[in-house]
């Protein structure tokens, strides 16, 4: 695949990032595009390994040596197709997946794996301005009716492999627009939301039927829904944040990540947004180490904030894979960092990391009822006998940050179980997610689920897989028989 001399004689190249001082300016795309010349090269450097591991590094089983000669010789219609095989939203995974493939790429054991998923959104990106990518309503349909609750990544994903099939589908959504986090949990900087109604709107006019502000289980009963349709699919993600229990908790001015995040989407969309949560001119705090949280750090800086710090429970990460780590090809926690992290080093804090890791949130101090100062100290982790490692507070690491904007970003606890999970009556697992066999179905007969709701928070590759395999099984739930892939995941 590719060039069989490629990898030796052309370096990993990834697409310039515009200047610093003009992105955080606007929401626009980090990222200028990729030259075609540069890309036909990136192409060229997949190498002929006999076990393409990136196949299997990536949840949806994704055809990457196939595609990546194809754009090496330029063949970019080819290449679309064996894209689409296996992936029905490359527009999303190419922007936004943190690319487990290019970590089981066999070039990665030197550190410079193929850019796979520059590739891929570029494939998609060159077919939309082509415009090769049409709507594709099935043929024939089935006479079947099947009710997706959620629009993020999962219920897409179901929605369309289903229509594929010939059934009729109604994606119910309770926010104003589809989308689900692709909408409202990820900046515009990271996926402008043009691409995101791009895709809805192609889905519109294959036949797939979209009802926002639909909350079901509450303005919409589950009784209703199952009597009207022949299956329910629900992907209705993992919405239920982790909170901060310390004291002053309660103080004005301390958010949950997820209600700061789509307020700046809201805006930027053109919507109304009374009493908006901004960090003008605000002393920032973000707690949580993760991509949720580099997304507030990013909007902070865009908003104007005073000063940002990120901080994180656990150690910091390794810089590469340690020996304790599971080996290559599989996934390495190490320590990663984002365009965000870039801008707001530079434009508040002269370039030092804004990062901090090992800190113990104590508690919140406030004035007139409004958060005004972060107590916090320091921690060591240790190894406990039982091999589990556990934190000790460090004597005399005490210290207070000012603090006028708190952003929790802790990561979620499952779905939200009122409304709907209660009406259905589904089996929960300790965690909190929606329990199902093998066939995505839930304990309630003809009621399956899929995504972060029932594996919990996750990536959105692995949403859109979760979809697409519950699909494969609600069709055969329906039909006795289905055509649609399904990838064994349990």
């Amino acid at each position: 695949m590719g060039k069989p001399t490629g990898f030796k004689e052309y370096a990993r190249e990834l697409p310039t990032r515009r200047n610093v001082d003009l992105r955080v300016l606007d929401y626009g795309d980090v990222y200028n595009p990729m030259p075609e010349d540069k890309l036909r090269t990136q192409g060229a450097r997949c190498m002929d390994c006999g076990i393409p591991y990136c196949n299997n590094g990536c949840p949806l089983g994704n055809l990457i040596p196939e595609w990546n000669d194809q754009v090496y010789r330029g063949r970019f219609k080819d290449a679309l197709a064996t894209l689409l095989k296996t992936n029905n939203f490359p527009e999303f995974t190419g922007q936004i997946c943190p690319a487990p493939c290019e970590e089981a790429c066999t070039l990665n054991i030197w550190k410079t794996p193929v850019t796979i998923k520059l590739i891929e959104w570029n494939i998609i990106d060159h077919a939309f301005k082509e415009g090769w990518i049409k709507p594709m309503p099935p043929a024939t349909r089935t006479g079947k009716k099947v009710a997706v609750i959620g629009s993020g990544p999962a219920g897409l994903g179901a929605a369309a492999q289903l229509n594929k099939a010939g059934h009729s589908v109604t994606v119910f959504e309770r926010a104003s627009r589809i989308g689900g986090l692709l909408m409202y949990g990820i900046p515009n900087f990271k996926l402008e939301k043009t691409v995101v109604e791009r895709r809805v709107k192609l889905m519109e006019d294959e036949g797939i039927k979209f009802v926002v502000n639909a909350n079901v289980g509450h303005d919409i009963k589950v009784d209703d829904l199952r009597r009207e349709y022949d299956a329910i699919c629900l992907c209705i993600g993992a919405t239920n944040p982790r909170d901060l229990p310390a004291p002053g908790r309660d103080l004005k001015g301390i958010h949950y990540a997820m209600e700061f995040l789509p307020q700046q989407t809201q805006r930027v969309l053109g919507d109304e947004v009374p009493a908006q949560i901004s960090a003008a001119g605000k002393h920032v705090i973000v707690i949580g180490g993760g991509d949720t949280g580099a997304d507030c750090v990013g909007t902070s800086v865009r908003q104007g904030a005073a000063s940002i710090r990120q901080i994180e429970l656990l150690p910091k990460p390794p810089g590469d894979r340690t020996a304790d780590m599971q080996p290559w090809p599989y996934w390495p926690f190490t320590l990663r960092s984002s365009t965000s992290h870039e801008e707001a080093a530079n434009k508040l804090n002269n370039n030092e990391e804004v990062r901090d890791w090992s800190i113990n949130t104590d508690k919140f101090e406030g004035e007139n009822g409004v958060v005004k100062k972060l107590h916090g100290s320091r921690l060591e982790w240790v190894k406990g006998a039982d091999g589990r490692m556990q934190m000790k507070k460090i004597e005399g690491s005490e210290f207070v940050w000012d603090c006028d904007l708190c952003l929790l970003a802790m990561g979620f606890l499952g779905p939200e179980k009122n409304g709907m999970i209660e009406q259905l009556g589904v089996k929960l697992d300790a965690r909190g997610n929606i329990v199902v066999n093998e066939n995505y179905e839930t304990s309630v007969d003809g009621v399956f689920a899929a995504g972060d709701t029932r594996r919990g928070q996750s990536l959105v590759v692995w949403a859109i897989s979760e979809g697409r395999c519950a699909a494969s099984r609600i069709d055969q739930f329906l039909m006795g028989k289905t055509d649609l892939p399904y990838l064994k995941l349990f």
